[in-house]
């Protein structure tokens, strides 16, 4: 279904729309996968530049986030350490992709992803992610890659590594 996202604001995140990104955080994702306040909101203040939102008239309806790094392979201290942004880095690590569940089906997931990759480019090189196995397809279809399984035990699962050339 395609949906006209003219209405839409996408953009980076401010600081003072952090406790609400934690919020949806926790809607979108199981307790074992969900980052914690204690670190979503250092993550926030370390690399807004990455944290890429979807506003709906001041609300938002989704975003994708992660932190720019020099490494190439995904690995799980991403999620619980700030401090590895490096906003030079030639890739980003996607830590999540996040839509209100009222906003799904119309693909804003999709839009976002694209948009994200659209600012992205000429800043960094790749996007990269983990991703359970029943989500690949989609990710597919967004345009990554399937790099296999990742050594990621993130929340306990097994991950596969995705990216995607800038």
């Amino acid at each position: 279904m395609e949906h006209d996202w003219k209405c839409f604001e996408f953009r980076t995140i401010r600081q003072d729309e952090a406790d609400e990104a934690v919020e949806i955080e926790t809607i979108c994702f199981p307790p074992n996968e969900a980052c914690k306040r204690e670190h979503m909101i250092p993550r926030i203040a370390a690399a807004p530049e990455t944290f890429w939102i979807a506003a709906d008239k001041g609300r938002i309806a989704g975003f994708i986030n992660g932190i720019a790094t020099d490494e190439t392979v995904f690995r799980d201290e991403f999620f619980t350490d700030a401090s590895l942004h490096d906003p030079e880095g030639r890739n980003v690590m996607i830590l999540g992709l996040d839509v209100r569940p009222e906003y799904r089906g119309f693909g804003l997931g999709r839009e976002l992803v694209r948009s994200f990759a659209e600012h992205e480019k000429g800043r960094h090189d790749r996007l990269v992610l983990t991703c359970l196995e029943h989500l690949v397809p989609m990710y597919l279809k967004f345009g990554f890659r399937d790099l296999g399984f990742s050594d990621s035990v993130w929340g306990g699962e097994q991950w596969h590594e995705m990216d995607m050339t800038l």
